[in-house]
């Protein structure tokens, strides 16, 4: 009788955000990281309600959904993950890994952060048991050094440098432009400005 092989590990990218909306320093960070860790898949994983922006008004998840799967639509190697656009709460993303690895537990899970996000990782929900699912690359630009708040040090994580080009880009600066009715193609990409101008996202800001 034949035996099945035992699976083969994965090496998947956990691109987590509001994406509110996605702009184009977003998926050079996610081109950096399939390159540098030499990922077989990277997911982007929108968040349903992020509960660190609580109270800041946001674009309907299914907008801000449509709009990375946009962006990514002639990436191959990248997916649109809604696995928080089906939970209802705030969106947690402990609970999301944990629900990816029940269905996929051959993958090695890579959680892509920037420097602010690292900094702020002791105030995320079950943040110990993630660092115990998960490697860390943090993006870092150029020369900049990396310190890991002690409280994270003390949990020893398997962390490494995700280089990462300067871009002074920010959804924040997305948003500004276009409420100014300026043209984003150039800081979203044709598809995610066309997808922003038909319905009409962030008129006001």
């Amino acid at each position: 009788m034949a035996v099945n092989p035992e699976p083969v590990q994965r090496q998947v990218g956990w691109f987590g955000g509001s994406f509110d909306p996605p702009h184009l320093a977003h998926l050079a960070l996610a081109r950096s990281a399939l390159a540098a860790l030499q990922l077989q898949q990277l997911r982007w994983v929108v968040a349903g309600q992020p509960w660190q922006k609580a109270g800041r008004k946001l674009a309907a998840a299914e907008h801000r959904a449509a709009m990375v799967a946009a962006l990514i639509e002639d990436q191959p190697d990248m997916r649109l993950d809604d696995c928080e656009l089906r939970r209802t709460g705030p969106s947690y993303t402990l609970e999301s890994v944990q629900q990816h690895l029940q269905a996929h537990p051959q993958d090695r899970l890579w959680l892509i952060l920037g420097q602010d996000q690292l900094q702020g990782l002791p105030s995320w929900y079950g943040w110990q048991e993630l660092l115990r699912l998960v490697a860390v690359a943090v993006a870092v630009r150029g020369s900049e050094t990396i310190e890991l708040p002690p409280a994270v040090r003390q949990q020893q994580p398997t962390w490494v440098r995700l280089p990462l080009a300067f871009m002074d880009l920010s959804s924040t600066a997305v948003r500004q432009a276009a409420t100014a009715g300026e043209d984003l193609a150039p800081i979203v990409g044709a598809q995610v400005a066309g997808y922003i101008a038909r319905h009409r996202l962030y008129r006001e800001y």
